[in-house]
């Protein structure tokens, strides 16, 4: 009878402790940062969920915007914004005041 008791309690701990990956990861906020007039790196990593905070350090006006319509960042100078990336893919996105400023942000699942 004891066995039978303990061996459920037995399989629980060989299995360990939950993980971030089984329970999904919590969102993360990444960082891009736009100056002399160019999108900083992409952060890799980057999850669906997850936020994207955009840093203008420039003296100009400018937009982070997906070319697939899911995001429109307007960002004066020196100012900053947020976005939540809602699917996997990648996204190109530029600026719309300055179309040759461009990147593609990768998102994974």
């Amino acid at each position: 009878m004891r066995a039978a008791l303990l061996l459920p309690a037995l399989a629980m701990l060989m299995a360990g402790p939950a993980t971030a990956e089984a329970a999904g990861a919590a969102p993360r906020t990444h960082v891009v940062v736009i100056d002399q007039m160019r999108f900083g790196p992409v952060p890799q990593g980057v999850r669906a969920g997850d936020t994207i905070r955009w840093i203008n350090r420039d003296i100009f006006r400018h937009t982070a915007t997906a070319r697939n319509g899911s995001f429109s960042i307007d960002l004066a100078p020196r100012a900053q914004g947020r976005t939540v990336v809602a699917k996997a893919g990648k996204i190109p996105f530029y600026c719309k005041y300055h179309p040759g400023m461009t990147a593609v942000l990768g998102v994974a699942k």
